[in-house]
Protein backbone atom coordinates (compact mmCIF):
# COMPACT_ATOMS: atom_id res chain seq x y z
CA UNK A 1 0.00 0.00 0.00
CA UNK A 2 1.36 2.95 -0.90
CA UNK A 3 -0.75 5.80 0.55
CA UNK A 4 -3.43 6.29 3.40
CA UNK A 5 -5.90 3.97 4.57
CA UNK A 6 -9.24 5.88 6.58
CA UNK A 7 -11.17 4.30 8.33
CA UNK A 8 -14.62 6.07 10.00
CA UNK A 9 -17.32 4.29 11.89
CA UNK A 10 -20.43 5.75 11.67
CA UNK A 11 -22.72 3.04 12.90
CA UNK A 12 -23.90 1.28 16.23
CA UNK A 13 -24.75 -1.68 15.02
CA UNK A 14 -21.42 -3.56 15.54
CA UNK A 15 -18.34 -2.97 17.72
CA UNK A 16 -15.78 -2.75 15.28
CA UNK A 17 -11.59 -2.93 16.13
CA UNK A 18 -10.42 0.01 13.31
CA UNK A 19 -7.58 -1.15 13.74
CA UNK A 20 -8.42 -4.74 12.81
CA UNK A 21 -10.13 -3.40 10.14
CA UNK A 22 -7.46 -1.44 8.91
CA UNK A 23 -5.30 -4.41 8.90
CA UNK A 24 -7.55 -6.07 6.92
CA UNK A 25 -8.55 -3.76 4.29
CA UNK A 26 -4.48 -3.13 3.92
CA UNK A 27 -4.46 -7.15 3.28
CA UNK A 28 -7.34 -7.06 0.94
CA UNK A 29 -5.83 -3.77 -1.08
CA UNK A 30 -2.68 -6.27 -1.02
CA UNK A 31 -4.54 -8.89 -2.63
CA UNK A 32 -5.90 -6.68 -5.17
CA UNK A 33 -2.63 -4.94 -5.98
CA UNK A 34 -2.37 -7.11 -9.02
CA UNK A 35 -5.69 -6.44 -10.27
CA UNK A 36 -5.18 -2.59 -10.95
CA UNK A 37 -4.47 -1.65 -14.34
CA UNK A 38 -0.75 -1.56 -15.23
CA UNK A 39 1.68 1.30 -14.16
CA UNK A 40 -1.13 2.41 -10.77
CA UNK A 41 -0.80 1.24 -7.12
CA UNK A 42 -2.92 2.36 -4.23
CA UNK A 43 -3.03 5.94 -3.72
CA UNK A 44 -5.72 6.51 -0.64
CA UNK A 45 -8.65 4.50 0.21
CA UNK A 46 -11.43 5.57 2.67
CA UNK A 47 -14.04 3.08 4.38
CA UNK A 48 -17.01 4.38 5.86
CA UNK A 49 -18.81 1.96 8.53
CA UNK A 50 -22.45 2.85 8.29
CA UNK A 51 -26.21 2.02 9.25
CA UNK A 52 -29.17 0.81 6.98
CA UNK A 53 -30.30 4.43 6.84
CA UNK A 54 -26.63 6.00 5.83
CA UNK A 55 -26.40 3.48 3.24
CA UNK A 56 -29.77 4.33 1.88
CA UNK A 57 -29.11 8.14 1.87
CA UNK A 58 -25.80 7.04 0.04
CA UNK A 59 -27.82 5.13 -2.50
CA UNK A 60 -30.18 7.19 -3.53
CA UNK A 61 -27.58 10.37 -3.60
CA UNK A 62 -25.66 7.87 -5.51
CA UNK A 63 -27.22 5.93 -7.68
CA UNK A 64 -31.13 7.49 -7.76
CA UNK A 65 -32.09 4.66 -5.79
CA UNK A 66 -33.95 4.04 -2.61
CA UNK A 67 -32.89 1.21 -1.32
CA UNK A 68 -30.46 -0.46 1.33
CA UNK A 69 -27.12 -2.37 0.04
CA UNK A 70 -24.35 -3.65 1.60
CA UNK A 71 -21.42 -1.98 -0.27
CA UNK A 72 -20.48 1.09 -2.12
CA UNK A 73 -17.56 1.55 -3.57
CA UNK A 74 -16.72 4.76 -5.71
CA UNK A 75 -13.17 4.56 -7.28
CA UNK A 76 -11.72 8.59 -8.36
CA UNK A 77 -10.80 7.60 -12.01
CA UNK A 78 -9.20 9.34 -13.85
CA UNK A 79 -8.15 11.97 -11.35
CA UNK A 80 -4.62 14.42 -10.67
CA UNK A 81 -3.46 11.40 -8.43
CA UNK A 82 -3.91 8.71 -10.97
CA UNK A 83 -1.15 10.23 -13.61
CA UNK A 84 0.76 9.85 -10.68
CA UNK A 85 0.06 6.30 -11.40
CA UNK A 86 -2.31 5.99 -7.74
CA UNK A 87 -5.54 4.69 -7.27
CA UNK A 88 -7.74 6.42 -4.74
CA UNK A 89 -11.52 5.44 -3.95
CA UNK A 90 -13.93 5.11 -0.83
CA UNK A 91 -16.43 2.73 0.45
CA UNK A 92 -19.52 3.02 2.27
CA UNK A 93 -19.69 -0.23 4.50
CA UNK A 94 -23.51 -1.65 5.59
CA UNK A 95 -22.25 -3.21 9.29
CA UNK A 96 -25.90 -3.00 10.33
CA UNK A 97 -26.34 -5.24 7.28
CA UNK A 98 -23.23 -7.72 8.54
CA UNK A 99 -25.04 -7.40 11.93
CA UNK A 100 -27.99 -8.88 10.48
CA UNK A 101 -26.71 -11.56 7.41
CA UNK A 102 -23.70 -12.57 9.04
CA UNK A 103 -25.13 -15.48 11.56
CA UNK A 104 -26.74 -17.06 8.15
CA UNK A 105 -23.29 -16.62 6.43
CA UNK A 106 -20.50 -17.67 9.20
CA UNK A 107 -20.78 -14.99 11.58
CA UNK A 108 -21.13 -10.90 11.23
CA UNK A 109 -16.79 -10.79 11.25
CA UNK A 110 -17.01 -12.73 8.26
CA UNK A 111 -20.02 -11.08 6.68
CA UNK A 112 -18.31 -7.92 8.02
CA UNK A 113 -14.54 -8.90 5.47
CA UNK A 114 -16.83 -10.09 2.91
CA UNK A 115 -18.12 -6.89 2.56
CA UNK A 116 -14.65 -4.88 2.90
CA UNK A 117 -13.25 -7.15 0.41
CA UNK A 118 -16.27 -6.69 -2.33
CA UNK A 119 -15.39 -2.94 -1.97
CA UNK A 120 -12.20 -3.46 -2.82
CA UNK A 121 -12.71 -5.77 -5.71
CA UNK A 122 -14.64 -2.69 -7.07
CA UNK A 123 -12.84 -0.19 -6.56
CA UNK A 124 -10.12 -1.86 -9.01
CA UNK A 125 -12.98 -1.49 -12.00
CA UNK A 126 -14.03 -5.46 -11.43
CA UNK A 127 -17.77 -5.41 -12.34
CA UNK A 128 -20.91 -7.63 -10.93
CA UNK A 129 -23.23 -6.36 -13.57
CA UNK A 130 -24.15 -10.48 -14.95
CA UNK A 131 -24.30 -13.80 -13.03
CA UNK A 132 -20.66 -14.60 -14.72
CA UNK A 133 -18.73 -11.28 -13.58
CA UNK A 134 -20.78 -11.32 -10.23
CA UNK A 135 -19.88 -15.30 -9.42
CA UNK A 136 -15.95 -14.41 -10.40
CA UNK A 137 -15.90 -11.64 -8.07
CA UNK A 138 -17.50 -13.67 -5.45
CA UNK A 139 -14.67 -16.51 -5.97
CA UNK A 140 -12.26 -14.07 -5.68
CA UNK A 141 -13.48 -12.74 -2.37
CA UNK A 142 -14.01 -15.56 -0.40
CA UNK A 143 -10.34 -16.53 -1.72
CA UNK A 144 -9.04 -13.28 0.09
CA UNK A 145 -11.24 -14.20 3.15
CA UNK A 146 -10.21 -17.21 3.55
CA UNK A 147 -6.78 -15.81 2.91
CA UNK A 148 -7.23 -13.41 5.64
CA UNK A 149 -8.78 -16.06 8.26
CA UNK A 150 -5.40 -18.43 7.56
CA UNK A 151 -3.65 -15.23 8.60
CA UNK A 152 -5.58 -14.24 11.32
CA UNK A 153 -7.12 -11.05 10.37
CA UNK A 154 -10.81 -11.63 11.53
CA UNK A 155 -10.40 -13.18 15.20
CA UNK A 156 -10.31 -9.56 16.53
CA UNK A 157 -12.07 -7.47 13.60
CA UNK A 158 -15.50 -7.44 16.23
CA UNK A 159 -14.83 -6.61 19.95
CA UNK A 160 -18.41 -8.67 19.84
CA UNK A 161 -21.19 -9.86 17.84
CA UNK A 162 -23.43 -8.12 20.21
CA UNK A 163 -24.40 -4.46 19.26
CA UNK A 164 -23.47 -1.55 21.00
Amino acid sequence: MTGSIEIANRQRALRVDLRAARRLLEFFLACAARQLPQGLRWGGVTALLVDDAAIRRCKLATFGRDEVTDVISQAYSPSPIEAAGLRAGEMVINAQRARELGPRHGGAARELALYLAHGVDHLTDADDATPVLRRRMRRRELRWCAAAGRAGLLQHLLRSEAPC
